[in-house]
């Protein structure tokens, strides 16, 4: 019943900043939280940042703590990921994700519906 479409990303410079949104249609997108992940090629899906339905808790692993920003508007049905001082090991497919089920906040099975996903190059 949830949709989630991301937008914001693109190639970047090292050291560079960017923003991705992530706008859901369907369900009450206030009772959900939301979680970022991301994916390289090869790699694992890996959890980059959560926060709570009202936004009042947030979570980052630790490689972008201090660095990346999650925050939402509720009344826009959106959630966004700012990103500042890019590296290039940031570089992947970042998603977004509305969690609808019960499992570990930074764990892809403890969400329920995902977006298709939009891709963060940031090149040295």
């Amino acid at each position: 019943q949830v949709q989630l479409v991301e937008s914001g990303g693109g190639l970047v410079q090292a050291g560079g900043s960017l923003r991705l949104s992530c706008t859901a249609s369907g369900g009450t997108f206030w009772s959900y939280a939301m979680g970022w992940f991301r994916q390289a090629p090869g790699k694992e899906r890996e959890f980059a940042a959560y926060i709570s339905g009202t936004g009042g808790i947030t979570y980052y692993t630790d490689s972008v703590k201090g660095r990346f920003t999650i925050s939402r508007d509720n009344a826009k049905n959106t959630v966004y990921l700012q990103m500042n001082s890019l590296k290039p090991e940031d570089t992947a497919v970042y998603f977004c994700a509305a969690r609808a089920t019960y499992g570990s906040i930074r764990s892809a099975q403890g969400y329920s519906y995902w977006g298709q996903g939009t891709q963060v190059t940031v090149s040295s």
